[in-house]
This record gives C-alpha cells, structure tokens and sequence, in this order.
C-alpha cells in the first residue's frame, strides 16, 4: 500500500472513531451558532469505515 493510501485509511479510521466517541459520550457540538445533530455522528461512522475498509479491500492481494 502507497504511503498516502496508508494515510488516507488511517485518517479515515480515525475520523470513524471520533465521531463514535462522540456517540459515546453524548459531547454536544456547536459550529457557527448552529447545534450538530448526533444522527450526522452516525453518518461520520459509517460513511468514513466503508471508505476505509473499501480501501484496504482494494489493496489486498487477490486469491487468485
């Protein structure tokens, strides 16, 4: 795996376990007055783990 592949995978597992620590631990948010919903910590989760996992996917060797 290419140096800035390996970077992008592991920002993008690192963004995923922010956003379940938010989960987690129920932090409030607020950007530019505006209060974040959780429902969009959920999204911050799944939408960066399949793009990670689809990124390790890729780069694993295949099995044939």
């Amino acid at each position: 795996m290419k140096p800035a592949t390996l970077i992008t995978t592991i920002l993008l597992g690192v963004i995923s376990v922010g956003h379940i620590l938010r989960l987690v631990i129920g932090l409030t948010v607020v950007a530019a007055g505006v209060n974040i919903p959780m429902w969009i910590s959920v999204l911050g989760v799944i939408v960066p783990a399949l793009l990670a996992v689809g990124i390790v996917r890729e780069h694993r060797p295949s099995a044939g």
